[in-house]
């Protein structure tokens, strides 16, 4: 097994200006699964596609252990891809798909049987292994193709978005079983998405992309806790967390008819470039429904409840002296987790309040964090 890492590295597309993605510094542990993850364009599979040697590194350097592979060819790097597609031969059976790299490198045929059984064994598929693909669903060609990579016991494993091909349910399913999987075979794994649920679920880290540029490595626990700026706040966690532009006035952001007291390092850390105002976030769990004219409470306007069985999400619009405006990522309405069991009624007024140490506040210039 072996490390990664991203040393500045860094690939402009030929007749661009602005590079997919820039000055990359990320390193990733023996054994670790990271995620990749970020909007469309963001430079996610670009950066997945440079370390596996399928794009030009245009600056900065790549490592895989202590071996710079930055002009190393793909077939020399010691990496399995899996891919959005699976990729496999039509014409091949199962076993012959799962064995066919280890047949082009010249492995004797009983040793490609033994470690085409293994792997098969671990995903499931022996009852399979002499069928054709087109007999196969989604879901167990997707296995097939975890399979090849399995079978060439590489140092790393390079998966690009494996799952969205897949529907919803099957989806859940084969990302634990992919987590789990990588656990017991602890292979350095770099996963692409663009769900940040599969982030949050699979992921040891999360490295979240936006534009080219890395915003924020952590832990899942550590990105939904304490989001570096505001563009993670309102990428990581779903439902999205509520973000706003809230004037402050003695010490206090103005949130609707509430006053939220702000920290005196918040306070010292605002610029002239922010005007006076900050961002504040908060995610649905973090609000009370609380019994109106109680002190730090605002106001929200009913518009949809969305139920969920053991949970409930309302969608409502800020109510009273709107100072800013109050969205959930990229809808402009705010989200708030209630009872499933009392859910208001469209038009209904809850008051609302944000629990003690649950606020998240960001600059409102530059977007990072201050809390």
């Amino acid at each position: 097994m072996a490390t990664v890492t991203f040393d500045h590295a860094t690939r402009v597309y030929p007749g661009t200006e602005r590079p997919a993605v820039d000055q990359l510094n990320l390193h990733i542990e023996d054994g670790e699964f990271l995620v990749l993850v970020g909007p469309s364009g963001c430079g996610k599979s670009t950066s997945l596609r440079m370390l596996a040697g399928l794009e030009d590194v245009n600056g900065g350097r790549i490592l895989i252990g202590d071996r710079d592979v930055t002009d190393v060819q793909p077939k020399d790097r010691d990496i399995a891809m899996v891919f959005q597609n699976y990729a496999l031969y039509p014409h091949m059976s199962v076993a012959d798909n799962m064995g066919f790299a280890l047949k082009i490198a010249g492995t004797p045929k009983a040793e490609i049987r033994q470690r085409v059984e293994e792997a098969a064994k671990i995903l499931d598929l022996t009852e399979y292994l002499d069928r054709k693909p087109k007999a196969l669903s989604g879901g167990q060609r997707q296995r097939v193709a975890m399979g090849r990579a399995i079978v060439r016991q590489p140092q790393v494993f390079l998966m690009d978005e494996p799952l969205s091909n897949l529907d919803a349910k099957l989806r859940v399913q084969t990302r634990t079983q992919i987590a789990s999987l990588q656990r017991r075979l602890g292979v350095t794994t770099v996963y692409v998405t663009h769900d940040q649920t599969e982030a949050l679920t699979m992921g040891d880290r999360i490295a979240v992309l936006k534009g080219g540029l890395l915003q924020q490595v952590g832990t899942p626990r550590e990105m939904y806790d304490t989001p570096a700026n505001v563009f993670v706040a309102g990428f990581i966690g779903s439902p999205a967390m509520n973000l706003g532009t809230f004037e402050v006035k003695d010490g206090a952001a103005q949130v609707g008819s509430a006053q939220i007291p702000l920290e005196r390092n918040v306070i010292a850390g605002m610029t002239e470039a922010d005007g006076g105002k900050l961002t504040v976030g908060f995610r649905p769990e973090s609000l009370d429904v609380v019994p109106a004219g109680t002190p730090g409470s605002f106001q929200v306007e009913t518009n949809l409840v969305e139920e969920l069985g053991s949970d409930a999400f309302l969608y409502g619009s800020l109510k009273g002296g709107v100072v800013g405006e109050l969205s959930a990522g990229d809808s402009d309405q705010l989200i708030v987790r209630i009872d499933p069991r009392n859910v208001p009624m469209k038009g209904e007024v809850i008051n609302v309040a944000i629990k003690a140490g649950q606020a998240h506040v960001f600059s409102a210039a530059t977007g990072n964090r201050l809390s």
